[in-house]
């Protein structure tokens, strides 16, 4: 059964760093476009970045450009998702989700596969 278990989000300082990272079994997914979302409250899931299957290509969002760099370890069936210089209103539940297409999308009706989800909370 294919499954995706993001960890690594906590409480941060705004100016601090996290590393999130997602665990991935049953498929490789050497395979797969790969992305991080996000989701505060009362407000809809967002897309934070993606990486393309062999981690060459990346896209991410415009709010956390210059901050946040998305990269993948194949051979572990791993994602990560460096966050630095945090603001609060990064403040949200940041979602692992594995591409159903082979190009990088924003969108996550092209994401099929979901994991729990990891709070990550910003103060001022």
């Amino acid at each position: 059964q294919d499954e995706l278990v993001e960890s690594g989000g906590g409480l941060v300082q705004a100016g601090g760093s996290l590393r999130l990272s997602c665990a991935a079994s049953g498929r490789p997914i050497s395979s797969y476009v790969m992305g991080w979302f996000r989701q505060a409250p009362g407000k809809e899931r967002e897309f934070v970045a993606a990486i393309g299957r062999s981690g060459i290509s990346t896209y991410s969002a415009d709010s956390v450009k210059g901050r946040f760099t998305i990269s993948r370890d194949n051979a572990k069936n791993m994602v990560h998702l460096q966050m630095n210089s945090l603001k609060p209103e990064d403040t949200a539940v940041y979602y692992c989700a594995r591409s159903t297409g082979v190009l990088i999308s924003l969108s996550p009706n092209e994401y099929n596969y979901w994991g729990q989800g990891t709070q990550v909370t910003v103060s001022s």
